[in-house]
């Protein structure tokens, strides 16, 4: 008979509990929600390990860390466009200045769909380094990957961007 999950996560999770409580120091901003964050990781490491336990207990939890941070950046900042430009709490202008609202909201819904339409990694990397202000390191270290693999994406990334943003105001010319 094997180990239950909760001897598990007692002889091999909790001790990791000093090195989780510095990664996610280190790694989020915010020390008030660190219990909180750590709590979490717990919760998602534990729903996982009742499937089956898994072979390496520190990659799942420190994995599971990052994962959880990048979730919490994501949902923190990148906020709909939609959410944010309620075009009928705009008040009644005159025309022109109707007309720039009205191209400023399409480049941003533009801007936002590309970003959706982005891998995964690609987007995280844009938004870390280019809507949050991370250096390349930084990025490189927040997601686990090295910076010239950072500096592809980012490449990728505006390139996308720039592009829909091109079909937006100039929607009769071809980008490539």
């Amino acid at each position: 008979m094997g180990v239950s999950v909760d001897d598990w996560f007692v002889l091999e999770v909790l001790p990791l509990e000093a090195a989780l409580e510095r990664y996610l120091r280190r790694n989020w901003r915010s020390v008030d929600e660190i219990a909180d964050l750590r709590q979490e990781v717990y919760a998602r490491v534990y729903r996982a390990a009742q499937t089956r336990l898994p072979e390496h207990t520190r990659a799942l939890v420190f994995a599971t860390a990052r994962n959880l941070i990048v979730d919490h950046v994501r949902r923190e900042r990148v906020v709909s466009i939609e959410t944010v430009m309620d075009i009928d709490a705009l008040p009644v202008s005159t025309e022109a200045e109707t007309d720039s609202a009205f191209t400023s909201r399409s480049e941003l819904r533009a801007l936002q769909s590309e970003l959706d339409k982005m891998p995964a990694r690609t987007r995280d990397i844009v938004i870390l380094r280019k809507i949050y202000g991370y250096s390349q390191s930084e990025t490189a270290d927040q997601l686990g990957v090295s910076e010239p693999t950072v500096e592809r994406h980012v490449g990728r990334g505006m390139r996308q961007l720039a592009d829909a943003l091109g079909r937006v105001l100039n929607p009769g010319r071809k980008t490539t």
